[in-house]
């Protein structure tokens, strides 16, 4: 299987660096003990790394995919009024 390079995967057979520990039990690396801002910078970098593989549409991609939502909801809105109707004038004539 291949991975994206910079992935935050397990690899499926451990590297021999991995089964190195320390006196306390714990293993060393990225994961060793660090503060509260240490660990809010990690977790940017990693937003950082995730967001630098995204896709991102063009500039013609974008409006296109914006008109297909403007034009689904216009029909959906449509539909619902056209019901909301339909029903409004039953009930008034069932109850009167």
């Amino acid at each position: 299987m291949t991975e994206a390079l910079g992935s935050t995967a397990t690899p499926e057979s451990g590297r021999p660096e991995d089964e190195v520990t320390t006196k306390r039990g714990r293993r060393g690396g990225k994961r060793a003990k660090k503060g509260p801002f240490g660990r809010l910078a990690l977790f940017y970098r990693q937003i950082i790394a995730e967001l630098r593989k995204v896709v991102w549409p063009t500039r013609s991609q974008l409006s296109t995919y914006t008109s297909v939502v403007i034009v689904f909801v216009v029909i959906m809105i449509g539909i619902v009024t056209v019901i909301d109707y339909g029903f409004n004038n039953a009930i008034k004539y069932v109850f009167g």
